[in-house]
This record gives structure tokens, C-alpha cells and sequence, in this order.
């Protein structure tokens, strides 16, 4: 055969480069040889060398990217290497071609690729049912050579005309794609969360639901069509306007609204929906009104953290308006235009944030888009706490998105999704409702922080202004404990957020006249406490805020989360440098601020603890044990410098004589000092239902003197530092504790299920974990309009992982001690362990752990290597034994 490729294989060809420049992924499965499908295309093997093949030889492939093809050739390599997939089975003959279509285009959808941007090519039908017609939703081609062969199934095309046929097939692909068309919205159980309609009361709590972020910028679930009820924003982290307690997140230019919508709030409006693909961090939107339907799609990149994007569908007369609006707040701020690009800056007290955006639009042409019109817009974000952003980066930056196009775009966002949730899924079989609720709580916790820099995560994180963006302990203790297990860049970035205001922390010890660091019970821009002195309750009283100068655990808490990075990442640069130097300063902290009694006991009085129905208490338990942990902790740190033996063994003898209120006759551990002489009061038994604020049901002045908790204060201890206390206590404990507790605190369900599953009381275990799981989509405390509830989120993920898997760093060796509750049938785990990737499936008496390297695993007390393939383990009784 002549080399030269003839005509119409050199336009297919070209047809593939051009698919593969707008992002398209091109297949070939066939129980073929390259020679024997370049024989039947009548093309050289050159030519389809060109395809991405996938054969039983697997002796060619090409991948196809924004940059066009990558071509290799390998004796091993096949469809499964070159798209990064795992193995989804040979190709034998025609009969396994459907199940191998299949398989491959679920795995591509697991790494990100959507099965609707991939042309299949497949020789032969016999393989292919109508089920994998359907299911897969792609655009599947059959090259059938040989007659006689079944029907094709409808949505599938038959090809029998050889490359000239396919060079059509393949031309008109490329233009169904260059009409920009929109991405699909398939909602997959498990994965979608569903907004129908307009509720003008509940539409901002809606926006906090839909809110999309990446880390560095983050924006409401607002619908794009403006609304009074609505209060759209756009956030950057880390940058605050104004200073003190007024100090607050900065608002910025917003990119996702339209002009001549109608809400669907009004008389006679059409169907609205707003659906969230947690997936692929994607928000679609339909809206149907009298001038004809409006489709939208939103993403605010994670691939490109700065930049956020929009493609909307809509009638031709539709006003779309500008590409970029202010604030809605009406913040300062300065706009201009740069060639097609218009670019808005606002500034806050110190630093600020800008944005550039264009949009492009064009009519449509085609079956069914005649009357309409697609509309891509661009923006491009710039923010610095310190420094006001010149918007010429922004320009310049938008540029580069623009020439890459929405395709693209796309396309590295919801790749980079899928490389996130392939570190950080949990499937739980058993509970289809507790399953959307876990991944709703893990998107919004992997679009938290960044994994660069620094990161200032607020109680509502990007998703909205609630606490005024203020840094708690929620972030150190309940965010990046997840974070560190699945993601550890960002747990880093979180951890840089403190490092960076410790001379502020120290400061403020040394105006306390103390030693070391104290850190904020607020923080925000500076790493100086923010915490307002006083508010106004329901009532309209004026009362007195203590927590910024009584609730000192927060020192412990940063240096517990420290340890927490370590201990998960394995990082010993950090443990050798800043980490030890956080540990050396809290631990010099707590040594001057612990009071020794003549009989040598050691408290820590006037504080307040996490309970905070009552104030300035003494010997506060967690409090007590912390700091305990601390001293040790820190003392245990070889090679510190400027620490001598005598520092160390002093923080090991405050750490010894510090009380805890444990009483060995009962198991239990008094909160603090005095506590056992308030009035028993019950909550349980007295409220109408549970989670309630005591305080507002019973009164302050009453629940100060009862023994009612707002949230777990000496369980907490127990989910921890369950080394720190006293083995068997967990039991006596928690059947003291929970009835007296109102969970008055969202950070309180989440915990008792963790606890709860240890003591393998499942039914209590798993009505607390719904009950955090449901904690604002259901918003139970009315109060997720001003952001979801991210410690309640990271909460669950530690009720998961440390409740019912069991899991715990411990002297580089990852402990599992798995109890899995009879309405489960299963529950998997994806964590990152000291550089490994590790996947864990847990059944009622089957363990498997799949490493990716050599990992050190501790199952029930007894010792394992996981890695790297997978480690079997069956349940004999109390014990785990290896599966033969």
C-alpha cells in the first residue's frame, strides 16, 4: 500500500486534530491489530496511529489534548495507559467490546472526563447493547465491516462506508462542538444537589448551598437573573476591609449575572432549576420564561484557581449586560476597560481585590438553536490582603484564559475535581441520603483553601460572610484534620496562615504577661484578636462577649493541628522547623500560665472551655488536657533550639501535676472544677427535642448553674487525644455527658457519632451523624444564609474516618480498627498517608487496603504492610487475619 495516506484519511485525520483542540477525546476499541484496522479503514497504519487504540496487542496509541496528539507506541501501553485509567479488562473478541466501552468510559468519567465529550469508535456491534448505547450517553461510532450482524441501537450510528464515512462522521462531531454547546446535565444519585424554583425566604440560604469556590475565590449559588431577595457575592480569602472587631471579609466584582432574566419569583414566571454537580464543581441553571428557555453553566476553576467562567444559552433579544458588576454592598472601588476586557477594582482598608472579564456572543446556527444565542464570559481575579491589585495582571491574565476557550476550561476544572475526590471519596452503601449529604460536606470542604501560600479559613469559609470571615479553632481542629488526610498542601497553606501571625500571638502573650504564643480567639487579616467585647441578645440586652479572653484551649488547638499535618503527611521539614517551633512556643505558654498550689498540684483557673454556657471556670477539663498534651508533646521534640533539658523536663513535670477532675471510682471526668454541684439538670429529659439552645429555653442565668453543655467539652478529649485519657473512660463518660448536652453547638453532633460509633451504640451514632450531615441543607440552626457550617462539615468527615473506619496516625504506622453499624453494608475510604495513597472498603467481616507503596498499618492491634497491592483481611472474632 503507497505510504501517501489517501485523500480522505488525511481529512479524517486532520478532523481529529481539529476535535482534539477543542477538547474532545477520540477511541478506537476493537479486537484489532493497528494493521488489521488500518487494512479494513483502508488506511495505513499511519493513519490510524492517529486514533487513540486500545487492542488485546495494545501495540499503538495516541492521546489527543489541547496541545493535539501525544503519539506512543509500546508493546504494553493500551487505552487504559494512555488515559490514566485503571484496568477495565482486555479486549478478546467483538463479544467483549461493549463491556470494554463501558468500563473504559466509566473510569474516563471517574478521572473527569464527561462520556458525552468522547467519541467512541468501535469495531463491531455484537459487544454493544442497548444498555451501553444508553447508560454511557456518549457519542458512539460502530465501524461494521462484516454483515449480518445485529441491530445498532438507537443513538448510535453504523458506519460501512470506510474513511470517507468516517471523515463525515468525524467533520461532524467538530461542528456540534464548534457551536458551543453546552455540557449536559445528567444528575447522578449520589452527586447532584437540586434546587427547583424560587423561594424569596429561603433564597439565601440557597446561595450558600450552590456557592461555588476553588480555594481563592468563591461566589453565591445566586440565580443569574437579579432579585431583591438575593444577595449575590463574590469573595477572596484572606482579604478584610476595615480593622478590630468591625474587621470583615472583603466583597468583589461579581461575573455570574444577567440582565432581562426573570427569577421565576414572579406571577406567570416559568421553571426555574439550579442543579450543583459535586463532581465537577459545576453549577447548571434552566430558566424557562415567556421569550424562550435560558441554560446556564458556571465553574469557578480549580485547575485555575483565579478564574471563573460562564457559557449561557438564551434567546437572541435577551439583554445580558455587562461582563462585571461592583459589589453589591456598594463597596469603593474603580473600573475601567482594556480592549474587550472591562475591569473593576475594590479596594478594602489594606489590599483589596480586582477583576477583569470579557464576553463573546454569537447567534446560533443549526437544528433547534435558530432564535438563539450563546454568550461565553470570562473573569479574572487578583486579590492581596496587603496591597491593592493593579488591574493590568488581571488583563493580561485574562487573555491567556480567553485564547484557551471554554472547552478547555472545562475541561482542566473537571479533571482537576476528579484528582481531589480520587484522594478524598467515602461511599457509604446502605443510606442513598446520607450519601449525597457526605459529598455535599467533602466538595465544600475541598473548595475551602488553597494549596498555596496561605489560607484564612473563616467559619463559613468562601461560602459566605457569616462571622464576619473570622478564623476560629473550628478551622485547626475540625477543617484540616481532612485536609491533612486528603489534600495535605492545603492543611500546609492553613497552617502558614498561623505560622505567619505568630509574632503576633506572641505579643499578645507577652501583654498578658506571659510567655511564648497566644493565639486569637478570632483572627483575621493581622493575627490580632478580633473578637467583639459585647452584643445584644434576643431580648435587646447589652451583654458582655468573654470567649476572646477566656478560651485559651485555642492555643493547644493550633498546636494539636500542627501535629495533626505531621502526623498524616509525614513531613519532617515542617516537623523539624515551623512545626516545632509553633510546639515550643504554645508549650512556653501554657508553663507560664499554669498556677502551681503549695501541694504542688498545677491548674489553669478563669477560663472558658468549649462548653461556653459557663464562664470563667477553673480547671476546665479539655483545657486542663490539652495543655497537658502540649507540654508532652513539645517536650518529647528532640534537637529544639534554644530549649534545654531543664525546660523540657519542667513542661514534663507541669504536664504531670496538672489536674483533669478524673475520678478513678466513677470513670468520669468532671468538666471543672465544681461542676459535679451544679443543679443535675437533664437536658434530655426537659427540652422538646434536641439540638436546642439551653440558654434561650431555659435562660443563661439558670443553665450557668446547671449542669447543661452546650457541646462536647470533656468527650472532646476522647475524640482527640484518645491517648490523653484514661483507657475504658470513654463509656462512663459519654453516657454522663450526652444527655446533659443540648447541642446547642453545630460542631457537637458530629462528634458524639464519632464517639458513639467507638462505643458501637449505632443507633445513637447514626441519628447524630444524619443530624450533621443534614445540619444546612436542612438548615437546622437558621443560620446557613450566612455560609455553610465547614467545622460541621470536617466533623463528619472525622465521624467517618475516626468513628467507624478506625483511622489513626500513630508513630508513622496508620491504625484501623473498623466498626461498621448492621444497616451498612459497606463503607470506603479514600486517605493519603505519608506520601501513599491508601483505600480502605470495610465490610461487616472483610477489610481490604489497597497502598500504592509500602504503608505500615496497624488492624486491630496487630501489625501489617499494606502496599503496593492490596491487603485482604478477614474477621476471626476480635482478631483480623490475612485472607488466603
Amino acid at each position: 500500500m503507497s505510504s501517501a495516506a489517501p485523500e480522505a484519511v488525511t481529512r479524517a485525520a486532520d478532523s481529529l486534530r481539529a476535535l482534539g483542540r477543542v477538547g474532545a477525546l477520540v477511541g478506537v476499541i476493537a479486537p484489532l491489530t493497528v494493521d488489521e484496522l488500518s487494512t479494513r479503514l483502508a488506511w495505513p497504519t499511519t493513519g490510524a496511529a492517529d486514533l487513540l487504540l486500545a487492542d488485546r496487542y495494545g501495540s499503538e496509541a495516541a492521546v489527543i489534548d489541547e496541545t493535539g496528539f501525544h503519539h506512543l507506541t509500546s508493546s504494553t501501553r493500551t487505552l487504559e495507559d494512555v488515559a490514566d485509567v485503571g484496568d477495565v479488562g482486555d479486549v478478546g473478541d467483538v463479544g467483549d467490546v461493549g463491556d470494554v466501552a463501558i468500563g473504559t468510559l466509566e473510569e474516563l468519567w471517574r478521572r473527569g472526563v464527561d462520556s458525552r465529550e468522547v467519541l467512541l469508535l468501535i469495531d463491531g456491534l455484537s459487544g454493544l447493547t442497548h444498555r451501553s448505547a444508553s447508560v454511557l450517553g456518549a457519542d458512539v461510532t460502530t465501524l461494521q465491516f462484516n454483515a449480518g450482524r445485529e441491530s445498532t441501537p438507537a443513538g448510535v450510528v453504523s458506519v460501512t462506508g470506510g474513511s470517507a464515512r468516517l471523515r463525515q462522521v468525524l467533520a461532524d462531531q467538530l461542528r456540534r462542538r464548534r457551536r458551543r454547546s453546552l455540557p449536559e446535565v445528567v444528575a447522578r444519585s449520589g452527586w447532584s444537589i437540586v434546587v427547583k424554583g424560587f423561594d424569596v425566604e429561603h433564597e439565601r440560604v440557597n446561595e450558600a448551598l450552590l456557592a461555588l469556590a476553588n480555594g481563592y475565590v468563591g461566589t453565591s449559588g445566586a440565580t443569574l437573573a437579579p432579585n431583591p431577595s438575593q444577595h449575590p457575592w463574590v469573595l477572596a480569602t484572606g482579604v478584610y476591609d476595615e480593622d478590630g472587631a468591625d474587621t470583615h471579609l472583603l466583597t468583589g466584582p461579581r461575573v455570574f449575572e444577567l440582565d432581562g432574566l426573570d427569577t421565576g419569583a414572579g406571577a406567570g414566571a416559568g421553571i426555574l432549576q439550579r442543579v450543583l454537580d459535586l463532581r465537577t464543581g459545576v453549577l447548571c441553571e434552566l430558566a424557562e420564561g415567556e421569550g424562550g428557555d435560558v441554560v446556564s453553566v458556571r465553574f469557578a476553576s480549580l485547575a485555575q484557581p483565579t478564574t471563573s467562567v460562564l457559557r449561557v444559552r438564551c434567546p437572541t433579544g435577551l439583554r445580558v449586560g455587562p461582563a462585571l458588576r461592583p459589589p453589591a454592598d456598594d463597596s469603593v472601588h474603580d473600573q475601567g476597560r482594556s480592549g474587550t476586557a472591562l475591569w473593576i477594582r475594590v479596594a478594602a482598608s489594606t489590599g483589596g481585590i480586582a477583576a477583569a472579564a470579557t464576553q463573546r456572543r454569537t447567534r446560533g446556527r443549526g437544528r433547534g438553536l435558530v432564535g438563539t444565542s450563546t454568550l461565553d464570559r470570562v473573569a479574572v481575579y487578583a486579590s492581596n490582603s496587603d496591597t491593592l491589585p493593579d488591574p493590568a495582571t488581571t488583563v493580561d491574565a485574562l487573555d491567556r484564559a480567553g485564547s484557551t476557550g471554554f472547552d478547555q476550561l472545562l475541561g482542566q476544572h473537571r479533571r482537576a475535581w476528579a484528582r481531589r475526590w480520587e484522594d478524598a471519596d467515602i461511599v457509604v452503601e446502605g443510606d442513598d441520603e446520607l450519601q449525597l449529604a457526605i459529598r455535599f460536606a467533602l466538595f465544600h470542604l475541598m473548595a475551602s483553601a488553597s494549596d498555596a501560600g496561605e489560607a484564612a479559613v473563616g467559619a463559613r469559609g468562601l461560602t459566605g460572610t457569616g462571622y464576619s470571615g473570622h478564623v476560629f479553632w473550628d478551622a485547626d481542629v475540625f477543617v484540616l484534620p481532612f485536609l491533612a488526610a486528603t489534600h495535605p498542601a492545603s492543611a500546609r497553606a492553613m497552617l502558614e496562615y498561623r505560622l505567619r501571625r505568630l509574632p503576633a500571638a506572641m505579643n499578645a502573650a507577652r501583654a498578658a504577661g506571659r510567655s511564648g504564643a497566644r493565639f486569637p480567639w478570632e483572627s483575621a487579616r493581622t493575627g490580632d484578636d478580633v473578637t467583639p467585647t459585647s452584643a445584644r441578645d434576643r431580648s435587646g440586652r447589652i451583654i458582655p462577649i468573654l470567649t476572646g479572653q477566656l478560651e485559651e484551649h485555642i492555643v493547644a488547638d493550633v498546636s494539636w493541628a500542627a501535629c495533626c499535618y505531621v502526623d498524616w503527611s509525614g513531613d519532617d521539614e515542617f516537623a523539624l522547623g515551623p512545626g516545632r517551633r509553633i510546639l515550643v512556643e504554645t508549650a512556653r505558654y501554657w508553663a507560664s500560665r499554669i498556677h502551681l498550689e503549695p501541694d504542688d498540684s498545677a491548674h489553669i483557673n478563669g477560663v472558658i472551655g468549649p462548653d461556653e454556657y459557663h464562664e470563667r471556670v477553673d480547671d476546665n477539663a479539655y483545657t486542663n488536657v490539652m495543655a497537658r498534651w502540649n507540654l508532652r508533646r513539645a517536650a518529647e521534640a528532640d534537637g529544639i533550639d534554644g530549649v534545654d533539658g531543664d525546660e523540657q523536663r519542667h513542661w514534663l513535670e507541669l504536664a504531670d501535676a496538672l489536674v483533669d477532675g478524673y475520678d478513678p471510682d466513677t470513670g468520669i471526668y468532671e468538666q471543672f472544677a465544681g461542676f459535679g454541684r451544679l443543679e443535675p439538670l437533664i437536658i434530655e429529659e426537659v427540652a422538646p427535642r434536641r439540638p436546642i439552645a439551653a440558654d434561650l429555653l431555659l435562660g443563661a442565668e439558670r443553665v450557668a448553674g446547671a449542669q447543661v453543655i452546650k457541646q462536647a467539652d470533656v468527650l472532646l478529649l476522647h475524640h482527640l487525644v484518645p491517648d490523653e485519657v484514661v483507657p475504658g473512660s470513654l463509656e462512663p463518660n459519654l453516657r454522663f455527658y450526652e444527655p446533659r448536652t443540648a447541642h446547642g453547638s453545630s460542631l457537637s453532633p458530629a462528634t458524639h457519632a464519632s464517639l458513639l460509633a467507638r462505643a458501637r451504640d449505632f443507633d445513637k451514632a447514626l441519628e447524630a451523624l444524619r443530624l450533621a450531615a443534614r445540619m444546612d441543607l436542612d438548615d437546622l440552626t437558621g443560620s446557613t444564609a450566612g455560609g455553610l457550617h465547614l467545622a460541621t462539615m470536617g466533623g463528619l468527615w472525622q465521624a467517618l474516618a475516626f468513628g467507624f473506619a478506625g483511622l489513626r496516625p500513630r508513630a508513622g504506622m496508620l491504625h484501623v480498627d473498623p466498626v461498621l453499624p448492621p444497616s451498612w453494608s459497606s463503607l470506603e475510604l479514600r486517605v493519603r498517608f505519608r506520601g501513599s495513597k491508601v483505600h480502605l472498603r470495610v465490610e461487616h467481616s472483610y477489610l481490604s487496603i489497597h497502598a500504592d507503596r509500602s504503608t505500615a498499618v496497624v488492624v486491630g492491634g496487630t501489625p501489617f504492610s499494606a502496599g503496593p497491592g492490596p491487603l485482604e483481611l478477614r474477621r476471626q472474632g476480635p482478631h483480623w487475619e490475612p485472607v488466603t
